[in-house]
């Protein structure tokens, strides 16, 4: 017969001696510090999660300077990026993505405003010295990357003045030249770095010449040739060129007169907008779009969707540009040497012998328009001119991700061909310079961030608050000109608000839901609180596995792997 006791006592620290963890089967939490995914789509490198962290504990400066580890020119990148980070973003699923360009874009200038130095210090005097071929974004951030990591960096600009396409590719309405100058001004000013202008590779030295000269040599020439154009061989006369026309517009202010009558743009990239914009704001009677892209909307493929910043798409459609998507010029229509008219086929995709798709000409699909001028925008190559034996066609061609095409040469930005953006040549320039900082000092090449990215899945939503993304005033149609920046500014009150609404993907919240969720009291917090995570602390041998701090980890932070790893 079973004796039954009404009542019992425990000595003390028993309980420790009873260790449930020998329960545990087959999983335990771990800690995972995952990539958030704006953080992995973004072509300049910055990790908008960490940022963000420091601006919802409202340490302002703190951000910036997280920020300008990566990007040194937030206040550029904030006005003139598609920002893929947000398009990434989890918060997508939510309740609409973080506003992220606008705070990059406030933070930028708050430092300029402020005067906050650059978390750099200036090179020793014995320190070696990199020579930059051109002074765009992307050896700008070679130059300023150079210096964080204790070398000396000297450009080489052909122009007059620094920027490259910042300043001859992109309007004012997108990036105010006062905006541009303090920015780049600061980075410039930055003990260690040296600007030569009006210095032409080729003409007044040779890339030979600076590889003796220099411990490395980056290149960043930009695209500064168009691609050749014509419809079956046949080209207008008086062509003008995208890329070439902004370039007048800018340093003369004058456009043709054929711009005032009706003008037909053949492209699909940001400066088909620009150009388009520009030549409706000029008074042209209309602007056409022909684009072999397609518009967002739900029956456009993601690779297919026209290739411009959103924002400003919207924008060209709020000023009245009509767009004909999937669609090219099949033939010009000449009267003399002037251009009378063109004939718009529609496009399709089919496969080719070798299984890929293709755009095709859809017979059947022609139309005649009248037009007084016709612009192609199909893109831009480096001029070979000084690159004999670097170059590979129209760009630059490294066979690894930090640009090496020689021993101590690297080539950056839009001359590689596959990048085509602003924050894309300032990644380039980050990782080059990381990459130059190692060869000199015979260490492996850079390892790169293989994290993995959180996804939304991963996450536990229930325990963020809904909250609506800041809202941003614009210029009216009416009161849009060449020169007022038209999408507007933010304030600190709402740059801080936005950062509440970030969700940490993949990084402790220091919430302590796994302490106190946990049945078993095997999470140990330790009394100072560490910015990592690291103050939670798991004791195995009395986790049994369960699986509630995976659960209700928000961030996902926390994550299940088999016993055995």
């Amino acid at each position: 017969m079973t004796e039954l006791t009404r009542g019992t006592w425990a000595d003390a620290g028993s309980s420790l001696d009873f260790k449930t963890g020998s329960w545990r089967s087959t999983q335990r939490p771990v800690h995972v510090h995952s990539k958030a995914p704006c953080h992995a789509t973004c072509p300049a490198g910055e990790d908008q999660q960490a940022w963000f962290a420091h601006l919802q504990l409202g340490h302002v400066e703190e951000a910036w300077r997280s920020l300008v580890a990566a990007n040194p020119m937030p206040g550029v990148t904030g006005r003139v990026c598609p920002h893929p980070c947000e398009t990434a973003c989890n918060r997508t699923e939510v309740d609409g993505a973080l506003a992220i360009h606008n705070v990059e874009r406030w933070l930028g200038d708050e430092a300029v405003a402020k005067g906050w130095d650059y978390p750099v210090a200036p090179p020793a005097d014995d320190a070696p010295t990199v020579a930059i071929v051109g002074a765009g974004p992307a050896g700008l951030s070679a130059a300023y990357h150079c210096v964080r990591l204790g070398m000396k960096a000297e450009i080489f600009e052909t122009l007059p003045e620094a920027g490259g396409l910042l300043r001859m590719g992109i309007p004012p309405t997108r990036l105010p030249r006062n905006v541009l100058d303090a920015e780049l001004n600061r980075v410039l000013d930055l003990p260690g770095i040296t600007l030569n202008l009006r210095q032409r590779l080729g003409r007044d030295m040779t890339l030979e010449d600076l590889r003796e000269r220099f411990a490395a040599v980056m290149l960043s020439p930009g695209c500064e040739m168009s691609k050749p154009w014509s419809v079956h061989g046949a080209v207008p006369p008086d062509l003008h060129e995208g890329l070439h026309l902004l370039q007048e517009f800018y340093d003369h202010g004058v456009l043709p007169d054929a711009a005032k009558g009706d003008v037909i743009v053949h492209g699909g990239g940001n400066t088909a907008m620009d150009i388009c914009r520009i030549m409706m704001r000029a008074g042209a009677k209309s602007v056409t779009l022909i684009t072999a892209s397609g518009l967002p909307g739900p029956d456009t493929a993601p690779d297919d969707v026209i290739n411009v910043v959103p924002r400003e798409l919207e924008e060209a459609l709020e000023e009245g540009l009509t767009i004909i998507e999937h669609a090219t010029v099949g033939r010009l229509i000449m009267k003399g040497s002037k251009i009378k008219g063109v004939e718009i086929v529609s496009l399709k995709k089919e496969k080719g012998p070798d299984g890929r798709k293709r755009r095709v000409e859809f017979t059947g699909t022609e139309r005649v328009v009248s037009v007084d001028m016709v612009v192609p925008c199909v893109g831009e190559q480096v001029d070979p001119e000084a690159f004999e034996g670097y170059i590979d066609g129209a760009y630059f061609s490294p066979d690894n991700p930090y640009g090496r095409i020689a021993d101590r040469v690297y080539a950056l930005g839009d001359a590689r061909g596959h990048r085509g953006t602003v924050a894309a040549a300032i990644g380039d320039g980050r990782i080059a310079a990381e990459a130059v900082a190692a060869e000199l000092a015979g260490a492996d090449d850079p390892v790169a961030d293989d994290r993995p990215e959180m996804s939304y899945d991963g996450l536990n939503t229930a325990y963020y608050a809904g909250s609506s993304r800041v809202s941003v005033a614009k210029l009216p149609v009416s009161e849009r000109t060449f020169e007022a920046e038209i999408e507007g500014g933010i304030s600190r009150a709402e740059a801080l608000a936005e950062a509440q609404r970030c969700l940490s993907c993949g990084n402790c919240l220091a919430c302590d839901n796994c302490w106190t969720m946990c049945p078993d009291n095997a999470v140990i917090k330790t009394a100072e609180l560490a910015s990592d995570g690291s103050h939670y602390v798991f004791d195995y041998d009395y986790c049994k596995g369960c699986g509630l701090c995976v659960q209700e980890c928000p961030t996902g932070y926390i994550q299940s792997v088999p016993e055995t790893s």
